[in-house]
């Protein structure tokens, strides 16, 4: 039995991609998860140190795993309208959009950033394990359509992400390109590390920073370029480990856990992306009837009162009656306290609720509050 495991998580490790980048993180002492397909760093120093880098000074991230797909020709923005949730038509050229993929019952294929770079030419990055999945549905329901274009183009790009205080500074030492004036969803195109690159100030961490999508092989050089120029100021790279710490305590949802095909953009807190009064896109009828109805759960964010690291699919209770479950949790680097995202009876949703969360063998309480759980302090 033991020979057979070992030799399924051989053939999971082998069958697993890696990045451009892989070499340079076994050089940083990285250690390697299997994580949707592909072969990712989890860590390098340790979660709290990576995470404390990102929120005090900068980290650097690998998010080459990440899809890009790409809607183009005369017909690409009606197109984006009807497959999108958000409305494409608020957005101008050179600015970029966070919106979901849904189904037609409401459910959630794929949260996005859609990236407008004229009315004829957007490009969607998508979540690593999603790509295929949002890649065959925008085939699939733009099939017929004329003037319209879908190309998989996630093989030309590699995508390197900076975070934190430092990053602008990090990146104008690097690259001598000053982003100090891109407004947040915003971004350009210009040559980096002799690639031309977008350069996007989107984040998943709450802090300021880039993405910079450019072409694979000039990856390890802009990798090298950025690290060096961030010697001086605290730079880390950052694995799979802290960047989910990171989003948690932002209260960003992740597919598979806050959202899924089931749990859609109403219940998950997400209604603001999604424009209801726009003309017909997928999904839309099924979200005004769950808008208009009373959702059986409700996202909230959880603060532990007691000790103990909340985690995905723990259960909580009110008294004897069950409430929720979490679906995702864990112990805030920053805040130094355990944070959780769960959905529970809406006759729970209000902040300042009291539950009890089952930890093992334990109960410990905890405290519905607003999310997100950590702000970053203004300046």
């Amino acid at each position: 039995m033991v020979c057979i495991r070992f030799l399924k998580a051989l053939q999971s490790v082998l069958d697993s991609r890696i990045t451009v980048l892989y070499e340079t993180h076994k050089g940083l002492g990285a250690r390697f998860v299997d994580f949707a397909g592909w072969r990712m760093p989890v860590l390098y120093s340790g979660v709290v140190e990576e995470h404390m880098a990102v929120r005090e000074a900068c980290g650097i991230f690998d998010v080459s795993h990440m899809g890009e797909i790409e809607v183009s020709g005369p017909g690409a923005e009606a197109a984006v309208q009807y497959i999108a949730s958000n409305d494409i038509e608020r957005i101008v050229d050179g600015q970029c959009q966070y919106t979901l993929v849904c189904n037609d019952t409401g459910g959630v294929i794929d949260d996005t950033i859609v990236y407008r770079r004229s009315a004829d030419n957007f490009l969607f990055c998508t979540n690593a394990i999603n790509t295929d999945s949002v890649f065959c549905w925008l085939l699939e329901k733009l099939h017929g359509r004329e003037g319209v274009e879908v190309i998989d183009r996630s093989g030309e790009y590699a995508q390197i992400a900076i975070q934190g205080p430092a990053s602008l500074d990090i990146f104008k030492i690097a690259f001598g390109i000053d982003t100090e004036e891109i407004r947040p969803f915003r971004f350009i195109e210009t040559t980096v590390a002799g690639s031309l690159a977008i350069v996007s100030k989107t984040g998943y961490t709450g802090e300021q920073g880039l993405e910079i999508y450019l072409a694979p092989a000039s990856a390890p050089a802009a990798w090298d370029a950025l690290m060096a120029a961030g010697a001086g100021h605290g730079i880390k790279p950052i694995g799979l480990g802290a960047r989910d710490t990171l989003r948690l305590e932002m209260g960003y949802p992740l597919y598979g856990y806050e959202i899924t095909e089931e749990f859609g953009p109403i219940e998950a807190g997400l209604k603001r992306f999604v424009a209801l009064e726009k003309g017909g896109f997928i999904g839309q009828k099924a979200m005004v009837e769950r808008a208009e109805g009373a959702p059986k759960s409700v996202l909230v964010g959880l603060r532990m009162e007691g000790s103990g690291v909340p985690r995905t699919g723990y259960e909580l209770f009110s008294g004897d009656k069950a409430a929720g479950n979490v679906t995702s949790g864990t112990h805030s680097p920053a805040l130094k306290y355990g944070v959780a995202m769960a959905y529970v009876a809406p006759e729970f949703k209000e902040p300042g609720t009291r539950l009890n969360m089952q930890i093992r063998k334990r109960s410990v309480e905890c405290t519905v509050v607003a999310i997100p759980f950590y702000r970053r302090e203004k300046k």
